[in-house]
């Protein structure tokens, strides 16, 4: 037993509430593959919540090995806040490849499921969505394929590479079917190239708590 340095755990899951669980559930099983492991609670027959709170119906939720990465709870009643306040700005999930990026990235537009916006960060590109309560969620990939080198980019970013630069899907998609590298499209943003060109149409998330 170890008291004397602090242990590092690694994160595990997170809990979102929700007035709507079935939309909830739904989204995160077409954009990230999630599995309903566990569920509790039906309409009409949901148990009495924690400390004689509210009845509230939950799901937990998986798309790797894991019992479960996020779990839902609903609560009858509950909206998504609009105001400003304070908690999670976003929540991220990461891709094996480029090419998974951009494939999710046209997957996703055929069901209707547009980012809010995509950006090439230097040491990832990321594509950020709203799930159906505004939640802000980022789709990434570590444009380095190695998380030490990803992380010295960050803290000592090469000249001339700014924080973020806002690009077009569509473009990156175009450039990848007439063969363009990963590597190449990547030089060609910093140049100037792939720049956004429209509005995306993807849904805004509210309050300064998120993206």
């Amino acid at each position: 037993m170890n008291t004397d340095i602090t242990i590092r755990p690694k994160l595990q899951h997170f809990g979102l509430v929700t007035g709507n669980l079935d939309a909830m559930t739904g989204w995160y099983q077409q954009v990230l593959g999630m599995t309903v492991n566990y569920r509790f609670g039906n309409e009409g027959d949901a148990p009495g919540g924690p400390q004689g709170g509210p009845p509230f119906r939950a799901a937990f939720v998986s798309n790797d090995e894991v019992h479960h990465r996020i779990v839902f709870f609903e609560v009858p009643g509950f909206v998504p806040d609009a105001g400003p306040r304070a908690g999670m700005q976003h929540v991220a999930f990461e891709y094996r490849t480029f090419d998974d990026l951009l494939g999710t990235y046209v997957r996703l537009k055929s069901l209707g499921i547009l980012p809010s916006f995509a950006a090439e960060e230097g040491f990832q590109t990321v594509f950020n969505y709203a799930d159906p309560d505004g939640n802000a969620v980022e789709l990434n990939v570590n444009n380095y394929g190695n998380d030490w080198t990803a992380t010295e980019h960050m803290r000592n970013p090469p000249k001339g590479h700014a924080q973020r630069i806002l690009i077009d899907p569509e473009k990156l998609v175009a450039a990848r079917l007439a063969g363009v590298t990963p590597e190449q499209i990547h030089e060609r943003i910093f140049a100037g190239e792939f720049a956004q060109a429209r509005q995306h149409h993807g849904p805004r998330h509210t309050g300064t708590g998120r993206a």
